[in-house]
C-alpha cells in the first residue's frame, strides 16, 4: 500500500491513561523496565468456532511511524500533568520493542497470544490502544466475512457496505478484512486503489428512475458497458418488467454485438422466489449463463436458508451486516502484562479474578498448532514457555487446562509455531504478503479445521492447551496470590 494512509501520524490516537502511566513509569524509575505484553481475546463473535486474524499490516504501519511532534508535546504541556523529563523523552522517542504476531488470515482462538510485545514498559504499554484497534476491528470483519463466505457454499460474495460502515476508515479497512475473510471484491473504490481488492458494482435504482422508462435505462447502460452488463431488475417489478426488459436489452443490444450479459441483480422482495422465476425466464430466453446476484440486508443465516430453499442465486452482495458485523459487533481483544525482566530473568506476572475467564496466562510464551499428518487437519493449539519446543518426532501428551484428566497422547502429528516476528529492537523485520496471498492463505488455513469447528450453531470447541511447564507455573502463581 503506497499512499498517504501509510504515513498518517496516529501516535496520539491513544487512551489518555497510557500517557499518564508513561509519565509515572518514568518518574518512578521504571522507564527502562523490560516487560512482556500479550494481546488475546476471550470469546469468538456470534458463538462461532473460530476467528480470523487480520489487521497486522496496519499495526506494522503504525509502529513504523511512531513519533511525537512539537505540536503533540505542546498539547501535553498545556495539560500541566507531565514532567519536562517526560516531554523530553517523547521529543526523542524511538520505538525499540520486539513484536511477534500470528500472520493475517490464520484461524485464531480464545486465550492465545495473537500479538506479543517485549520492550521498555513506557513503549510496550503506550501502543496498547492502536494495537487493539487495528487487530480487533479487522479480525471482527474478517471473521464475519469468513462465516458469510462459508454459508454461500462456493458462490461469490461481494462486500457492499461502505455507506453503512462506522466511519471512512471502517469502510476502507473493513473492505480489506472482508477480502481476507474470503469476499471476492468490494464496492469501495478506495480499497481497490489502496490494496488491490477488485472494485465491483453496476447501478443504483436512481439510474433507472432518471430515464423515461426502465427499458431505455437498461439499453443505455448496455450500450455504455456492453462487456460487463449487469442490470438491476427490481426498481418497479422484477418479474413483470425488470426481467422482461433485461431480456429485451440483451436481445437488442448485446446479441447483435456477439456478446453475452454478465448478470442481473435483485435487491428487494422475496429473493428466493423471485430468483427461481427469473432463472426460468432467463433460461427460456436463451441466457442460462446470465448470473443472478442477490443483495439487501443479507447475512450468513439468510444466505444459508436461501440456498436450502433452492434460490437460484449465483452471487451475493452483502453490505451493512458484514461491514458492521451487526449481529455481534465487538471483537473483545485485550492486552495484558505477562512478564517482566529482573536481573536477566523473565519473571511471570498474572491477572487474577473471581471471573475465571479473566485470569490470564502468565509468562513469555510460544504458540503452537498441531496438525494430524494423515488428514492435514488441526488437532489443537498449545501454549508453551518461550524456551520450550514441541518435538513432533516423539509422542506428545496434550491435556485440557481446565479439566486436566482429559488427556491425549499424539504420535503422528506436526507441530508448527504460529507467531512471526514483526519487529526486532524497533526495526521491522517482516514483509507483509500481498493481500491476495493473505486471502488464499486464509482459505487454506480454514480448510485445515474440522467441519465440526466450522458449524454456526454449537460448534465443537477447539482446544488451546498449556504445556505442563506453563500450567505448573500458572498454578504456582494462583496459589501464591490466593494467600494474599
Amino acid at each position: 500500500m503506497n499512499s498517504r494512509f501509510n504515513y498518517s501520524n496516529l501516535t496520539m490516537l491513544t487512551d489518555f491513561y497510557e500517557l499518564t502511566m508513561a509519565n509515572g513509569f518514568l518518574q518512578n524509575g521504571y522507564g527502562g523496565q523490560i516487560v512482556y505484553f500479550d494481546m488475546f481475546f476471550r470469546t469468538i463473535p456470534d458463538g462461532g468456532g473460530l476467528a480470523i486474524m487480520a489487521g497486522v499490516e496496519q499495526l506494522i504501519d503504525y509502529l513504523s511511524h511512531l513519533r511525537f511532534t512539537e505540536e503533540d508535546i505542546a498539547y501535553l504541556r498545556e495539560k500541566r500533568l507531565f514532567s519536562e523529563d517526560f516531554l523530553d523523552y517523547l521529543r526523542h522517542f524511538r520505538f525499540c520493542c520486539d513484536v511477534w504476531a500470528v500472520p493475517e488470515g490464520t484461524p485464531i482462538f480464545p486465550h492465545e497470544p495473537v500479538v506479543t510485545v517485549r520492550g521498555p514498559v513506557i513503549q510496550a504499554q503506550f501502543i496498547e490502544t492502536m494495537l487493539l484497534l487495528s487487530i480487533n476491528h479487522q479480525s471482527l470483519i474478517a471473521t464475519k466475512a469468513s462465516r458469510i463466505v462459508r454459508a454461500s457454499q462456493g458462490r461469490a460474495v461481494m462486500e457492499f457496505g461502505s455507506r453503512r460502515a462506522q466511519g471512512y476508515d471502517g469502510a476502507i479497512y473493513g473492505a480489506r478484512a472482508a477480502y481476507i475473510g474470503g469476499c471476492d471484491g468490494t464496492a469501495c473504490t478506495l480499497s481497490d486503489r489502496e490494496f488491490g481488492i477488485p472494485a465491483l458494482g453496476t447501478m443504483a435504482h436512481s439510474w433507472i428512475q432518471l430515464f423515461d422508462s426502465e427499458l431505455e435505462a437498461f439499453q443505455a447502460y448496455a450500450r455504455e458497458y456492453p462487456h460487463s452488463c449487469t442490470l438491476l431488475v427490481d426498481t418497479y417489478s422484477t418479474l413483470k418488467s425488470g426481467i422482461p426488459n433485461a431480456i429485451r436489452t440483451f436481445d437488442e443490444i448485446l446479441k447483435p454485438l456477439g456478446l453475452r450479459p454478465q448478470g442481473v441483480r435483485i435487491d428487494s422482495g422475496d429473493i428466493t422466489y423471485l430468483s427461481k422465476k427469473a432463472r426460468k425466464m432467463l433460461d427460456d430466453a436463451g441466457y442460462p449463463d446470465c448470473k443472478i446476484t442477490a443483495s439487501n440486508s443479507l447475512d450468513e443465516y439468510i444466505i444459508r436458508d436461501m440456498i436450502i430453499q433452492g434460490a437460484c442465486v449465483d452471487n451475493f452482495g452483502v453490505g451493512e451486516r458484514l461491514i458492521t458485523a451487526a449481529s455481534d459487533p465487538v471483537f473483545g481483544g485485550v492486552y495484558k502484562l505477562a512478564a517482566v525482566e529482573k536481573e536477566g530473568r523473565i519473571v511471570p506476572r498474572i491477572k487474577v479474578s473471581e471471573n475465571v475467564t479473566k485470569i490470564t496466562n502468565p509468562c513469555f510464551k510460544k504458540l503452537w498448532r498441531l496438525f494430524d499428518r494423515d488428514s492435514g487437519k488441526a488437532i489443537g493449539d498449545v501454549l508453551t514457555l518461550h524456551n520450550e519446543s514441541i518435538n513432533d518426532s516423539i509422542p506428545y501428551t496434550i491435556f485440557d487446562p481446565d479439566h486436566i484428566w482429559k488427556r491425549k497422547t499424539l504420535e503422528n502429528f506436526t507441530a508448527v509455531p504460529l507467531q512471526k516476528q514483526l519487529f526486532r529492537a524497533g526495526e521491522c523485520v517482516y514483509s507483509s504478503p500481498h493481500i491476495k496471498e493473505i486471502r488464499s492463505f486464509c482459505s487454506q488455513q480454514v480448510g485445515t479445521m474440522w467441519d465440526e469447528v466450522l458449524r454456526f450453531e454449537h460448534p465443537h470447541r477447539y482446544y488451546v492447551d498449556l504445556s505442563q511447564a506453563l500450567w505448573d507455573e500458572k498454578q504456582r502463581l494462583l496459589s501464591e496470590y490466593s494467600m494474599i
